[in-house]
């Protein structure tokens, strides 16, 4: 119904933004990463969710339809509400939820408020099949304005994801190092190795 909200921002709340649009002032709940990268007095775009209720209508905004996206997956999960969603987006970036989801990495996810180890573990099981690594390394690529991923490379990044995953690593620190590894004309054997000295092994 509301695609976006575009116009100044001109307040503050914890966990809430007020978007000024012409004679119209738009109260959005979004994550605490929003608000830290936004000062008061300019100009915003928040990529919307309305949320309807018998007793209330909110609405939920985002600075990407990446994240977007990933709220509309979470609050799909069988007991996770907006504000559950919202919390997770709050500690976690989509591609570093992405990640923690087909990582099976529960613990990642729990870290966000008001999130259990059950409810992560249920978020992890309920959305694997609905995420995939491509899509977590082409956020990245679109975020630091990098090259988009060639389907080999991104297949060597995927698999060198998954055998740190296998080591032990969070999903966040095995996206984190392989992203920051230059993968041209590098095997998988070899963006792993440069990964794990990024890690300090």
């Amino acid at each position: 119904m509301i695609a976006y909200v575009r116009g100044i921002l001109e307040e503050i709340e914890e966990g809430k933004a007020v978007v000024g649009c012409g004679a119209i002032g738009y109260e959005v709940n979004v994550p605490s990463s929003v608000l830290e990268t936004v000062r008061i007095g300019s100009e915003i775009r928040l990529y919307t969710y309305l949320n309807v209720r018998e007793d209330e209508m909110s609405l939920f905004g985002f600075l990407s339809k990446d994240s977007l996206e990933m709220f509309r997956l979470l609050i799909s999960v069988s007991g996770i509400g907006p504000k559950g969603a919202l919390g997770v987006l709050s500690v976690m970036t989509p591609a570093d939820l992405r990640f923690a989801i087909l990582a099976g990495d529960a613990k990642s996810i729990a870290r966000a408020p008001g999130i259990g180890q059950k409810t992560a573990q249920r978020i992890a099981m309920e959305l694997k099949d609905k995420v995939s690594l491509s899509d977590g390394f082409d956020s990245l690529s679109e975020s630091s304005s990098a090259m988009p991923l060639s389907e080999g490379e991104t297949s060597a990044k995927n698999d060198a994801v998954v055998a740190l995953t296998e080591l032990g690593f969070s999903a966040s620190d095995a996206l984190r190092a392989v992203s920051k590894v230059d993968i041209q004309g590098k095997s998988v054997n070899q963006i792993l190795k440069e990964a794990l000295k990024g890690l300090g092994r």
